[in-house]
């Protein structure tokens, strides 16, 4: 299903344009254990509802947003910068 997603540099754009990259979630310490790391690389929660997510802009500006988008209705309500603070 088409959707839009509005990237902060280049505005609204066709999801067709991005690439998905993938459930927003907490990267473990290195010193973390293989279980832990393991989880990080191959869990997902797949939660129907709202969840945010990595988008790549890879017929754009070539950057990575993220992205809160219901996992039902593919809508998204927030997109912006990922916070790397």
């Amino acid at each position: 299903m088409a959707f839009l997603l509005t990237c902060p540099n280049c505005g609204d754009r066709s999801v067709y344009e991005f690439r998905f990259g993938g459930e927003l979630t907490q990267r473990p310490k290195p010193d973390s254990s293989s279980n832990d790391w393991t989880s990080y690389f191959y869990d997902r929660r797949n939660a129907a509802g709202t969840q945010k997510e990595w988008w790549y802009h890879k017929f754009g500006c070539r950057k990575w947003i993220v992205a809160a988008r219901n996992t039902i209705t593919n809508e998204v309500s927030e997109t912006a910068w990922p916070d790397l603070g």
